[in-house]
C-alpha cells in the first residue's frame, strides 16, 4: 500500500495532525520533517531493515522519527524512559540494534549504552530536528510492504526477561481499522495521547491519527488537570487511560462535568474497579472499557457506547477483525465458564523476537494464549478476572485480586489499592492488600478488615492490610503486582527473623 504518510498527507495536507505545547503541525508539515529526518538518519547510516531504538519522552518530536524510520524501511525499537541502562543494554542487544536515537535528557544514558554496547551509533533527537535540506541522499519509501516488520515492542517482563513482540504494519493497520470499526470516526474527532509513546498504547493512537487523519494532542506526561483540560478546553473527544489515570482525573474535575462532545473514555490496562465506574455513570462521563495486549497491537475487544450501560464492567465484544474464546484445560468452554482468554486476527504478532519456545507456546494454531482470565456471557461480552499469573488459590478456591481492590477502593478513606498473594501453611495462599489512604484519613487495619468482610466471602478479605505512600505503577499507571509480592515475602522474612 501507500506510504501512509504520503498518503495522508496527500489527502488532507493543512489538516492538523499534533498539537503540543505550544505547536500544532499539519500532516503536511508533518510529511515533511519526517522526510528530512529521514534522510538526516540515512547520513547516519540507517538502512532498510535496521533496527533503530528509540529512547525519548513524549512530544511532537517522536512521531517525526517514528514516521522517518518508515520512510527508510529501518524497524522501531522504543525504550521504556524508565528502565535501567542495563534493562535498555539487554532490548538493545536482543533488538540487534545499531543505532540509538536519544532525547538530551538521556546524554547520561546514552553514553553508558554507546560505552557497553559496541558499534552503536548514539544520535540527539535535537540534531534530527533541522528541516534544511542534509549534505546527503536517500531513497525514501512511496510504498510499504504491509508484511514487513514496523515495530519490536518489549513486554514488561513482570516474570524473567521481557520478550521483544514483533508487529507488522498490518498489524497496525488492522488494529486501527478494528478500532474505528467500533468506536465510530466524526469530524471533530480529536485523541488525547497522556499515556507513554513507547507503549502500544501510546503508539496506536499515532498510528490511528495518520490513517484516520485525526488530530492528537500530545501530553508529555500525565497530568489529571492538564488531561481535563485538554477535554474541556481543547476539543479532545477521545482520551486513552487506565483505572489509576481515571479515577485521578475524576477526583481533579471535582463537581465539574465534560462537555457533551467529549465522547469516549477508553479505559484498559485490566479489570476496572465497579466503584470507579459507577463514579463515571453518575457523572455522565462515557466509559467504553477494552482489552488488548502489546501482542495484539492494541485493542482486541472493546465495549460499544449502546451497551456503556446494561453491560457495565465487560471489556465488549472482540473487534471486527478479532476472534476470541474461552479455553480450561485446553478445550473452548461455553458461556458463564471461567478460563484463560485466547484471541485471533490480523492484528495478533506474529510471535516474539528470538523466543521460538516462547512463540510455539504462546501461538497454537493461529490462537494466542494471553495469560489473562475471563468469561463470557450468554451474549457474547468479555469480561477479564485477572491475569492468570496473579490469581491466588486460597483454600482451593480462585480468589481474583482485582475483585478484592475494587471492594477495598468502595471505602471512602482509601484512594488506592493493590492485592497480591503470599504463600500460607494452612491454606497454601492467602490475599494481602496494599492501600493508599485519601488526604487526612487515618488508617486502621481492623477496620478496613472488617469492611471487606461485609462484602466478601471470607477467604477473600485480606490477611494483612498495610498502608503505603504509593502503589509501584509501570510507565502506563498499570499496577505492578510482582513489587507487591516482593515487599510481603521481604515482610514475612523480617518476622521469621
Amino acid at each position: 500500500m501507500r506510504h501512509w504518510l504520503e498518503k495522508r498527507a496527500a489527502l488532507t495536507p493543512q489538516r492538523i495532525a499534533l498539537i503540543g505545547t505550544g505547536e500544532r503541525m499539519t500532516f503536511g508539515e508533518l510529511r515533511e520533517q519526517a522526510r528530512a529526518c529521514a534522510v538526516r538518519l540515512a547520513a547516519w547510516g540507517v538502512a532498510g531493515g535496521d533496527r533503530v531504538a528509540v529512547l525519548c519522552r513524549n512530544g511532537l518530536h517522536v512521531p517525526v522519527i517514528i514516521h522517518a524510520l518508515s520512510y527508510l524501511g529501518a524497524v522501531l525499537v522504543p525504550l521504556n524512559t524508565r528502565l535501567t541502562v542495563y534493562e535498555m543494554a539487554y532490548q538493545i542487544r536482543d533488538a540487534e540494534c545499531r543505532t540509538l536515537i536519544y532525547d538530551p535528557e538521556f546524554e547520561s544514558f546514552a553514553a553508558h549504552l554507546g560505552e557497553r554496547e559496541t558499534g552503536l551509533t548514539c544520535i540527539r533527537s535535537d540534531e534530527l530536528r533541522n528541516i534544511e535540506p542534509a549534505p546527503h541522499s536517500a531513497h525514501l519509501k512511496e510504498e510499504l510492504d504491509e508484511h514487513a516488520l514496523h515495530s519490536i515492542m518489549y513486554t514488561s517482563g513482570t516474570t524473567g526477561q521481557p520478550k521483544g513482540v514483533l508487529l507488522s504494519y498490518h498489524n497496525h493497520w488492522a488494529s486501527a481499522i478494528g478500532s474505528v470499526l467500533n468506536l465510530g470516526l466524526i469530524e471533530r474527532d480529536c485523541w488525547l495521547a497522556a499515556v507513554p509513546l513507547f507503549h502500544i498504547s501510546g503508539l496506536s493512537i499515532l498510528m490511528r491519527s495518520v490513517i484516520y487523519g485525526m488530530p492528537v494532542v500530545v501530553h508529555e506526561r500525565f497530568d489529571p488537570v492538564e488531561a481535563n483540560r485538554a477535554i474541556c478546553e481543547q476539543g479532545v473527544t477521545i482520551v486513552s487511560v487506565v483505572s489509576n489515570m481515571l479515577q485521578r482525573m475524576i477526583d481533579a474535575l471535582e463537581d465539574g462535568r465534560y462537555p457533551a462532545s467529549f465522547r469516549c473514555m477508553l479505559l484498559g490496562g485490566g479489570p476496572a474497579p465497579l466503584p470507579l465506574l459507577e463514579q463515571c455513570r453518575a457523572k455522565g462521563i462515557p466509559v467504553m472499557q477494552t482489552y488488548g495486549m502489546t501482542e495484539t497491537a492494541s485493542q482486541v475487544a472493546t465495549l460499544p457506547a449502546e451497551y456503556m450501560m446494561s453491560k457495565l464492567g465487560s471489556a465488549g465484544k472482540p473487534l471486527f477483525v478479532c476472534e476470541l474464546r474461552i479455553v480450561r484445560d485446553g478445550e473452548p468452554v461455553p458461556p458463564g465458564i471461567e478460563g484463560e482468554i485466547e484471541v485471533r486476527g490480523p492484528n495478533v504478532t506474529s510471535g516474539y523476537l528470538n523466543r521460538p519456545e516462547a512463540t510455539a507456546a504462546a501461538l497454537r494454531d493461529g490462537w494466542l494464549a494471553t495469560g489473562d482470565l475471563g468469561y463470557v456471557d450468554e451474549d457474547g461480552f468479555l469480561y477479564v478476572l485477572d491475569r492468570r499469573q496473579d490469581l491466588i488459590i486460597s483454600g482451593g478456591e480462585n480468589v481474583y485480586p482485582a475483585e478484592i481492590e475494587a471492594v477495598l477502593l468502595r471505602h471512602p478513606a482509601i484512594a488506592e489499592a493493590g492485592v497480591t498473594g503470599v504463600p500460607d501453611a494452612v491454606w497454601g495462599q492467602v490475599p494481602v492488600a496494599f492501600v493508599v489512604m485519601r488526604e487526612g484519613a487515618e488508617f486502621s487495619e481492623q477496620k478496613i478488615r472488617d469492611f471487606c468482610a461485609r462484602l466478601l466471602a471470607r477467604y477473600k478479605v485480606p490477611a494483612k492490610i498495610r498502608a503505603v505512600d504509593s502503589l509501584p505503577r509501570n510507565a502506563s499507571n498499570k499496577l505492578l503486582r510482582s513489587e507487591l509480592r516482593k515487599l510481603l515475602l521481604e515482610d514475612y522474612s523480617a518476622d521469621e527473623d
